[in-house]
């Protein structure tokens, strides 16, 4: 498991959030994910041998996000 975390453009309603939640929930290799609202950030745990840190941001700009850096 490999936990990181990504900092997004600025996040502007609760259904942004929703939408990255939704999106984590379904995706196989996340085994927890977190969306801080007033940071913009998101916090992933994933199963690196499933999934990779490429993926999943592209994941999330797939969504309309743009990932600005990761941790």
């Amino acid at each position: 498991m490999i936990a990181k975390t990504y900092q997004l453009e600025t996040l502007t309603c609760p259904n942004c959030v929703a939408k990255i939640e939704g999106m984590m929930k379904k995706t196989k290799g996340i085994s927890e994910g977190e969306v801080l609202f007033n940071t913009s950030r998101v916090k992933v745990n994933f199963d690196e041998s499933i999934l990779s840190s490429e993926e999943i941001i592209a994941k999330i700009e797939k969504l309309g996000f743009d990932v600005l850096g990761e941790k």
